[in-house]
């Protein structure tokens, strides 16, 4: 891959929100080349057959039943509330 020139990394930091001076952009243009350049290099791995893993070790989780509850703690939760009513929060309007 060709190496990234500074307006294509002032690009991409001002994208990133990152604020980067005249004289990084250098050293970030061979960063991200370096980067790139490892990316490009993993896409030529033969994964024809891998099964996409989690973890290398062969461990099951144990699974439980996926039940919807509140918890039966609506009067713990709402206790440090400033003001509540019905059973929920109450907030300042902030879309007129």
């Amino acid at each position: 891959m060709s190496s990234l020139d500074k307006e294509t990394v002032r690009r991409i930091a001002y994208l990133s929100r990152i604020n980067v001076s005249e004289e990084g952009l250098s050293e970030l243009a061979g960063d991200l080349t370096r980067i790139l350049d490892f990316v490009e290099e993993l896409q030529e791995v033969d994964v024809e057959g891998c099964e996409p893993l989690t973890s290398v070790a062969d461990l099951t989780l144990p699974l439980r039943k996926d039940e919807v509850t509140d918890g039966n703690i609506q009067h713990k939760v709402l206790s440090n509330a400033p003001m509540t009513d019905a059973g929920c929060f109450v907030v300042p309007k902030v879309v007129e």
